[in-house]
């Protein structure tokens, strides 16, 4: 089901829905500030494998997660150094996916090996608004069709995607622009991925 939305406005009704939609097991696509997305609760394994599934990857990569601010992050990172808060508190909301060591509250399925988590505070008021009425973060993985190649307007998606997903927020074309991802899992600061956001906070991290 299609629901064309404004990214300015946030309507009530469409964020309820949703919120809904995802404690049920179901999956949507929304809009980020930099791609489209794919989103399912992280309580919900059966959603969590069909987007693996829907993506056709491998269960080793690793996805993101979508939080609604910093507090709530902090109960699923484990030892969150100083620098990287003090950094996410100039930087967040925006284009960034950041690499933490994940706490217990993770449920297994959604970790990789190395225990990591990817977290987002996108500069999206309809991902940030659906988090707060799920309450709990949910899982997040970029829309693209082919390896690296992300559908930049929903309308055109093939229909055998459309058909396996509950709910897609369409705000209409979109340019695709990927975030950038920095690990701060170990002592220092390591960019993985140069994307829209600036790593010029890095230098004055320390």
């Amino acid at each position: 089901m299609f629901i064309e939305v404004d990214e300015k406005y946030v309507k009530a009704r469409v964020i309820a829905q949703t919120a809904e939609v995802l404690r049920k097991g179901g999956i949507i696509i929304y809009p980020t500030d930099t791609v489209y997305a794919y989103a399912c609760d992280i309580r919900c394994k059966n959603a969590i494998e069909k987007i693996y599934s829907i993506k056709k990857i491998d269960r080793k990569k690793p996805l993101s997660f979508v939080f609604s601010d910093i507090s709530m992050m902090s109960s699923y990172v484990k030892n969150m150094p100083d620098y990287a808060f003090k950094v996410m508190r100039k930087v967040l909301p925006g284009p960034y996916t950041f690499i933490f060591n994940a706490s217990k509250l993770l449920p297994d399925i959604v970790l990789t090996k190395q225990k990591t988590i990817g977290v987002r505070i996108p500069d999206s008021l309809y991902a940030l608004e659906i988090v707060k009425e799920l309450g709990v973060p949910f899982l997040s993985a970029g829309l693209d069709v082919e390896e690296g190649e992300f559908e930049t307007d929903p309308r055109n998606l093939p229909k055998h995607i459309i058909n396996q997903v509950d709910i897609i927020l369409d705000c209409g074309s979109k340019r695709a622009e990927i975030s950038t991802m920095v690990d701060f899992s170990g002592d220092e600061a390591v960019v993985l991925r140069e994307g829209k956001g600036s790593t010029d906070f890095i230098h004055g991290a320390y």
